[in-house]
């Protein structure tokens, strides 16, 4: 049995007005995430990610379409206590210090006594010795902290993150993408937008990746992988391989194929099999002596996707 649908978008359209016109930043878009997922949404600058977040959330408005977050639409009351948000951008929050925004946070969530919460939240992001801080005399690392601890203040279903590791350092992505996967492990569904490929990679089961506001393609990541990238085969052949003659015309699914004495390295798509590429190869299972593969990545499979799509 599936699970349900923590948020589903139908048909979204998002246009802005810009110097007396128009930019479509969404167009038509259709996603739907389920629950306890951890889902990856990629695209370049400007592809419409941060447009949609901030449409799930209720600071943008949209034109049409609509936006339901476990059955609520996105600007209720019901749908707003379910999002935690954690923005592309700082914010400095004045001269509160850490404690003060989070008690506050809890208090607009109308939660009166979460000291408790707050001090898990402090511990677990390393943020203990800052909780009396004023936000301005945090370091960027530390706000970004700060931030996704404020987003998790009332213990939200559905968690945004909108480039979280942004500008901060490796020890701080490493202690960041920890604890997304931990509050994944805890059923927390997280949609992520990030630059960082690897880490859609390493983290997400599915992903999404947009341009120009257009969902371009949308599936397991294994699956973009295998659809999108290519793989290269090392193959070392035994004494008395085959002719170069019989590898000199590459066939249609082998997309590349040098010789070099008893090496001969293939590149191929992503979905071919082993076997099928030693058949188009005639090479005999029995004539090869090592064979190494290089696999795609998820970074690769987004390059070629976006180059396909923009005009030669």
């Amino acid at each position: 049995m599936s699970r349900p649908a923590a948020l589903k978008i139908e048909d979204l359209s998002i246009r802005y007005k810009i110097d007396g016109g128009e930019k479509v930043a969404v167009d038509r878009l259709n996603l739907e995430v389920r629950d306890g997922e951890l889902f990856a949404l990629l695209g370049p600058n400007g592809a419409g990610k941060t447009s949609v977040i901030s449409a799930i959330t209720g600071i943008t408005s949209h034109q049409s379409g609509s936006i339901r977050v476990f059955g609520y639409g996105a600007a209720s009351p019901e749908a707003k206590r379910l999002v935690g948000l954690v923005p592309q951008e700082l914010v400095s929050y004045g001269f509160f210090n850490v404690t003060e925004v989070l008690q506050y946070t809890s208090g607009y969530f109308g939660i009166r006594d979460n000291q408790a919460r707050i001090d898990h939240l402090l511990d677990r992001l390393q943020l203990s010795s800052e909780r009396y801080k004023l936000i301005t005399q945090l370091s960027g690392g530390m706000k970004r902290r700060m931030l996704i601890a404020r987003a998790l203040v009332h213990s939200p279903k559905i968690l945004l993150l909108d480039e979280p590791s942004a500008g901060v350092d490796v020890e701080l992505r490493a202690i960041l993408m920890d604890f997304i996967t931990e509050l994944n492990r805890e059923g927390t569904t997280i949609i992520l937008t990030t630059h960082y490929l690897e880490e859609a990679q390493r983290l997400c089961k599915r992903a999404g990746i947009m341009n120009e506001g257009k969902l371009l393609a949308l599936d397991e990541t294994g699956a973009l992988i295998s659809e999108m990238s290519e793989r290269v085969l090392r193959i070392s052949l035994r004494k008395g391989g085959p002719p170069r003659a019989a590898l000199s015309q590459p066939d249609k699914g082998l997309l590349d194929v040098s010789v070099e004495e008893n090496m001969v390295k293939a590149t191929v798509a992503g979905t071919m099999s082993l076997k099928t590429a030693l058949r188009l190869l005639d090479i005999p299972l029995a004539d090869v002596k090592d064979l190494k593969t290089e696999e795609g990545d998820l970074e690769h499979a987004f390059l070629r996707l976006l180059k396909k799509e923009r005009p030669a």
